[in-house]
C-alpha cells in the first residue's frame, strides 16, 4: 500500500458494468519528500478506482496489483489500483 495524492479525475465514455457506482482518479504516489510537502517527492501518476469520493489534494492509501481487487472477493473487478482509505493527516518522523 502506498500513500498518494489525488490530482484529478478520469472521465469514461464506456466501462465494465462491474465498475458502476464509483469513479476513477488520477493520483501521484508520494515519496518521503512528497509527504513532507515538497514537489520533488512525487513520481509518475496512476489511475485509481475510488468509491470513497476523494477530491483534488486528498491523501489516499492505495493498494495495487492483485491486492486492489481483494476487497471485492468473490466478485472480480478489472482494476489495478484501489483507494482503500482517505487520510486526514500523515506524520513523518524526523521532519
Amino acid at each position: 500500500m502506498r500513500i498518494m495524492e489525488c490530482i484529478g479525475k478520469v472521465t469514461l465514455s464506456k466501462w465494465n458494468s462491474t465498475l458502476d457506482g464509483a469513479s476513477w482518479k488520477v493520483a501521484v504516489p508520494l515519496m518521503h519528500d512528497g509527504l513532507c510537502g515538497k514537489k520533488s517527492g512525487r513520481t509518475e501518476p496512476i489511475v485509481v478506482f475510488d468509491e470513497l469520493g476523494a477530491g483534488d489534494g486528498t491523501l489516499m492509501a492505495v493498494s495495487e496489483s492483485a491486492e486492489a481487487a481483494a476487497p471485492f472477493h468473490p466478485d472480480t473487478k478489472p482494476i489495478d489500483a484501489y483507494n482503500a482509505a482517505i487520510l486526514d493527516n500523515v506524520n513523518v518522523a524526523g521532519t
